[in-house]
């Protein structure tokens, strides 16, 4: 106990839950849940992805949580303590914001970029075509924007649990959600007129968004749509990364593990489902089907257009719509840079000052190293699931589509089999709690997460296509 208050924790259950949905709740929510939701036939995409938010979601947060909490240790230290054949996993686990911490950061300067422009009343420039394709092939703007977000996440790391990070999430996660509802209100009450003469509403996009579409529907689809929102769920509620765990390792014993997976549960599928219902109607008003695209292109090229096209009240959307990716871009960066500055506190017992100043340089040059990525390190490699990247890709494929499958597949194999799942009930209903999910649990670790996992590796290494 003495070595968790030295850690820090947090202040209490309110405090864990924004904390944690506030990591969850990032720029996957906002670029690729609309992008995935409109590809794949709005409503099956978002049936799909609510059952298994209820099951596999809810099985991979309720072990994470309940591990780092358990433990009280970050998860470069947590997993050779429940067993020491499987303390190599800790490192893989930390490996995985390792990499993605330095891109993350360099998007999130993106985004203040664009924020910037906007504020400065160049939100027309930042619709002309070419303006993002210029900005991150230049050599030094993408740094400069890179450090300052960098800056702003280190700041609230080496503030500590409590006083950085909780309060952090305590200010923004309200603010945060309420902008997201204000600009998905206006989105649906949008109205274009195109080039023939056709007009599109917000109100028809909200139905393409949410009336599953059947039509064509084979097996082969059905499990395409299937695995998309299974992955998405690893960018939506920050599983497989360390995160979860390390946040765990800052609860108090006398929280409810299993109310606050819920409350946590509810709140990251409520933000991803306002986020395509922001997005969507809008999209397919003023470029219809067709406009919407995966990643950066629908935030930083797509959004603009549009925004363009609202005429003078497009400005305002836009300050408001980048403040809100400003802020859910920084909760999440926050907490992957935590779950680098506890492991290195736990395995080196430093100080957070220094723990935190030495990730911050690891991350500040393979983040000038992705910068330049665009320019002087560019090429294009093919990779196995049939993309074509540069250096933040290779970063995102090895991080997302192989070493988190690989992860949260092991650790279901340690905890469903090798340990048994009464690891995690016994800890979960420690103070009499009841664990009302506790069958389907059960299920979810031994069987059908490690299934549904395999496939989604092999299915990321190409050696299955669908």
């Amino acid at each position: 106990m003495e070595n968790k208050q030295k850690r820090g924790s947090f202040s209490g259950s309110i405090g864990f839950v924004l904390t944690a949905a506030g990591s969850a709740v990032g720029l996957g929510n906002i670029w690729r849940f609309p992008y995935l939701a409109a590809k794949d036939g709005g409503g099956v995409f978002l049936l799909c992805y609510l059952i298994l938010a209820l099951t596999f979601g809810f099985a991979l947060l309720t072990t994470e949580i309940t591990i780092g909490r358990k433990t009280g240790k970050s998860p470069l230290v947590a997993y050779g303590e429940l067993d020491k054949r499987f303390g190599w996993l800790g490192g893989v686990a930390s490996v995985i914001p390792l990499l993605i911490l330095p891109y993350y950061c360099v998007i999130g300067g993106w985004v203040l970029k664009y924020l910037a422009t906007f504020l400065s009343g160049g939100g027309i420039a930042a619709s002309a075509d070419g303006y993002f394709t210029g900005f991150i092939t230049a050599q030094w703007n993408p740094i400069f924007w890179f450090l300052v977000f960098l800056g702003a996440t280190m700041f609230v790391v080496y503030k500590g649990v409590d006083n950085g990070i909780e309060k952090l999430s305590r200010v923004l996660m309200p603010v945060l959600l309420v902008m997201i509802v204000g600009i998905a209100c206006f989105s649906l009450t949008l109205s274009h007129t195109d080039d023939s003469g056709a007009v599109r509403t917000g109100m028809e996009g909200l139905k393409i968004y949410m009336i599953p579409d059947f039509s064509g529907m084979t097996l082969g689809r059905f499990f395409v749509i299937l695995m998309d929102a299974l992955g998405q769920l690893f960018y939506s509620i920050s599983v497989a990364m360390g995160i979860m765990i390390t946040y765990g390792s800052y609860v108090k014993k006398d929280t409810n593990i299993v109310k606050s997976v819920n409350q946590i549960e509810i709140f990251d599928t409520l933000v991803a489902f306002l986020a395509g219902m922001m997005i969507v109607p809008a999209v397919y008003t003023f470029m219809g089907t067709e406009g919407m695209s995966a990643g950066p292109s629908l935030m930083f090229i797509s959004l603009p257009k549009i925004f363009a096209a609202m005429g003078g009240v497009g400005s305002f959307i836009g300050i408001v719509f980048f403040v809100m990716v400003v802020f859910a871009a920084l909760t999440s960066s926050v907490s992957i840079m935590e779950a680098l500055v506890s492991g290195v506190q736990d395995k080196m017992h430093v100080s957070r000052r220094k723990a935190t100043m030495g990730i911050s340089l690891l991350t500040l040059l393979m983040g000038v190293a992705v910068c330049l990525g665009y320019n002087v390190f560019y090429f294009e490699l093919r990779l196995p699931n049939d993309s074509v990247g540069q250096v933040l890709d290779v970063m995102d494929y090895i991080s997302n589509f192989v070493l988190m499958p690989v992860v949260a597949f092991t650790t279901c194999v340690l905890i469903g089999w090798v340990l048994g799942p009464k690891t995690v009930i016994e800890e979960i209903t420690r103070n009499g709690e009841r664990f009302g999910r506790e069958k389907l649990y059960i299920a979810m670790v031994k069987i059908v997460a490690p299934v549904l996992l395999l496939f989604l590796l092999l299915q990321s290494l190409g050696i299955v296509t669908l």
